[in-house]
């Protein structure tokens, strides 16, 4: 395919540094896993698509062989399979896609615009989804950190649990301006004390569902005193911090990308116009001066590679 669109993800200096020890023994390699663009040409063997379609590309390959993957959850086989992470990804013109069963024609959907969908927005999109069995009208959601998936959690909770409260929660006021603009029904500073403002919302009882986003110490400290009894806690980042004492029956799960058919939703919701994308375009050229803006904190829209 030809690329036109690749998302910089934050999970992308992790893997330029090593942070998390798992990409050592598979460098060097070209990033990338956010992928769009036009089908350019075609193996015999290939139905359904044609010469300049365009299309996204599903990132996390999995074998296709193992129990997961036969279950739909491809995101869950093993890591160094994924594009981006294991095998060439799309900071490039062109990229490879061995078997067509990892793309998801676009239609008239930009490429481009909806490159962030594919991990920013899925990611958090099925984070969502599990804790949808906690919540009901008047239920109060918190989203904790307002980065790039903290974004797309707030509209995505809004989206598909409208009768549910959802609360966002930051350090930084502008990203709490964001997230009011962007349909969360009450924002709070995280220096602040947030557990007795939940409360106050909340009858007394607490948050039913937590989304944290950054997964730090701090937040993880935070989420376990706003949470009720018998809530979930969705852990989606992947600071390393402890879990401290939780409220009874509280339930964690961690979340981790998301399936194919996911994703399929996800961009209905978007076509739908429930959600939306806050692009800024950069030249493959400059995928070194992106990465430092993100590494330093300098950009706040979603950085999207057009080479």
């Amino acid at each position: 395919m030809k690329v036109v669109g690749s998302y910089v993800c934050s999970s992308d200096l992790g893997l330029l540094d090593d942070r998390h020890g798992r990409s050592s023994d598979r460098l060097p390699m070209i990033p990338g896993h956010n992928v769009t663009g036009y089908v350019e040409a075609m193996s015999s063997d290939v139905i359904g698509f044609k010469k300049g379609e365009p299309v996204a590309v599903f990132g996390a390959w999995g074998c296709g062989q193992c129990r997961l993957c036969r279950q739909g959850e491809e995101q869950l086989c093993d890591m160094r399979r994924w594009m981006g992470f294991g095998v060439d990804g799309g900071y490039a013109e062109y990229l490879r896609v061995p078997v067509q069963r990892h793309l998801i024609k676009l239609g008239k959907l930009d490429p481009v615009e909806v490159a962030p969908l594919l991990d920013a927005g899925l990611t958090p999109y099925r984070a969502v989804k599990k804790t949808l069995p906690y919540l009901y009208p008047g239920a109060v959601a918190v989203v904790i950190g307002v980065g790039n998936i903290g974004y797309f959690a707030v509209q995505i909770a809004k989206a598909i649990s409208p009768g549910t409260i959802v609360v966002a929660v930051d350090i930084a006021e502008d990203r709490l301006e964001l997230a009011s603009q962007l349909g969360a029904d009450h924002v709070m500073n995280a220096r602040s004390d947030v557990a007795e403002k939940i409360k106050g919302l909340s009858g007394g009882e607490g948050a039913k569902a937590i989304i944290d986003t950054v997964g730090n110490n701090d937040t993880l400290k935070t989420a376990a005193a706003i949470g009720a009894k018998k809530s979930i806690i969705a852990l989606v980042g992947l600071a390393g911090g402890a879990i401290p004492r939780l409220p009874l029956e509280c339930t964690v799960t961690t979340s981790i990308w998301g399936t194919y058919t996911e994703l399929e939703e996800l961009l209905a919701l978007y076509t739908a116009g429930k959600i939306r994308c806050q692009v800024e375009r950069f030249p493959l050229d400059r995928i070194n001066e992106v990465l430092h803006l993100m590494e330093t904190r300098q950009i706040q829209s979603q950085a999207v590679i057009t080479p």
